[in-house]
């Protein structure tokens, strides 16, 4: 048999429920149901803008350590706009003005200071931030249940950023590596590592630029095979959702 819930044990489920969404709350930041982060979405449409934008700084700008630090930035924006348009943070979230802040001063740093060391830590830093947003967005994709312009969206820019963090990761290799990165005898600039990464995960197959050490050639293979798998998958998932929307 049950016993009445008293008033202590009603206290105890209160706090327990406070701690709950306290928890599922974090300084602006959702951890909650599916529901709760769809309703609180927004179009990848501002993303993808984002990472258009820091795509064609990356191919124009000069190479310079003030360059590395606003590519830093620009990813952290992307990541924080990523959370927001999941639905994983509110606008005016603690947490993700406090990465913003943070990337600030490590831009300003490597604009101070310099160094190969600082360089790559930037550069490492740029590629988590990339990994991190793509995981806000593989989130968000997930929780639509159809397809729609929201996960078509979130879809190109997964892809999109994977050749910015390749090239992120190309620059780590290049900068902290003993000898030049490309068997042409040089390591490149970021342009032309940028162009590498993209050509790679289309796997075109040029060949003008081919990576002399085994980091470097290791990278390539990874993302040329990720290049061909994303394409497979993510248009498999997208057209049996499509099949199952058309049943219903």
């Amino acid at each position: 048999m049950g016993r009445d819930e008293g008033p202590a044990d009603a206290a105890r489920h209160a706090v327990t429920a406070q701690a709950g969404a306290t928890a599922a709350t974090v300084s602006g930041w959702r951890f909650g149901s599916r529901v709760e982060r769809v309703r609180a979405s927004h179009s990848f449409g501002l993303v993808l803008v984002l990472i258009v934008a820091s795509f064609v700084f990356a191919a124009v700008a000069p190479d310079g350590a003030w360059a590395s630090g606003l590519l830093l930035l620009a990813e952290t924006f992307t990541f924080a706009a990523a959370l927001w348009t999941t639905g994983v943070a509110r606008q005016d979230s603690k947490l993700s003005l406090a990465l913003i802040v943070l990337a600030a001063a490590a831009a300003l740093a490597l604009v101070i200071v310099g160094g190969d060391a600082l360089t790559g830590a930037v550069g490492l830093l740029s590629g988590l931030l990339t990994v991190a947003t793509i995981a806000a967005i593989v989130l968000g994709v997930s929780d639509q249940t159809e397809v729609n312009a929201q996960s078509v969206t979130g879809a190109i820019c997964v892809y999109l950023l994977f050749g910015m963090l390749f090239l992120f990761l190309y620059s780590v290799a290049a900068t902290l590596g003993s000898g030049p990165f490309f068997a042409q005898g040089t390591d490149g600039t970021r342009s032309i590592r940028l162009y590498f990464s993209y050509v790679t995960l289309a796997t075109l197959g040029y060949g003008d630029y081919t990576p002399a050490g085994g980091i470097g050639r290791t990278l390539a293979i990874v993302e040329a095979i990720f290049g061909q798998l994303y394409l497979i998958t993510v248009v498999a998932v997208l057209v049996s959702r499509m099949h199952v929307r058309r049943r219903d």
